[in-house]
């Protein structure tokens, strides 16, 4: 016997794939946008991790929980596992909850952002300026005092440590 919890997982694994292919496509579309680091498909794949280009150049979703940036909570910045720009401190991050490392700041001029209209909603996705790399999304549900939660795939992401004083 089926219960309502099996159907909702077999739902959410259907959009997942259904996903994943929308994502896909999207990713592989031309565009007229220039970054300060510009790489072909194949320079990529050759200093990206295959998660990390999945990420980056494709804009996938690592899962949820599976990140040890998550509950890292050391002094440090965390840059784009791409092309190592600082894109938030430390000193932003806080448990979302969500799975994926959080922060309520970007540094200035760190990301950009544009309108994701995939997956059945309308969010707003983030990259980092200098290369476009995908890092995730922004919500208006994080805590004061900017009142966003920028959620981020880890394998997005490299961390910094501070320097010891």
């Amino acid at each position: 016997m089926y219960s309502r919890r099996d159907f909702t997982k077999l739902g959410l694994a259907l959009a997942g794939t259904l996903s994943s292919t929308t994502l896909t496509a999207h990713a592989t579309e031309t565009t007229e946008e220039r970054f300060e680091i510009m790489k072909t498909e194949a320079e990529w794949k050759q200093v990206l991790t295959p998660d990390q280009f999945n990420v980056l150049r494709k804009h996938g979703t690592e899962r949820s929980g599976t990140s040890p940036l998550d509950k890292s909570y050391a002094a440090g910045f965390y840059n784009c596992a791409g092309c190592d720009l600082p894109l938030f401190s430390s000193d932003t991050k806080f448990d979302s909850g969500t799975g994926w490392p959080s922060f309520f700041q970007p540094l200035d001029k760190a990301i950009g952002t544009s309108v994701d209209k995939r997956l059945f909603s309308t969010r707003t996705e983030v990259h980092c300026s200098r290369c476009g790399g995908h890092l995730g999304h922004v919500f208006e549900d994080g805590p004061k005092p900017t009142g966003l939660r920028y959620c981020m795939n880890g394998v997005a992401l490299k961390f910094v440590p501070k320097a010891a004083s």
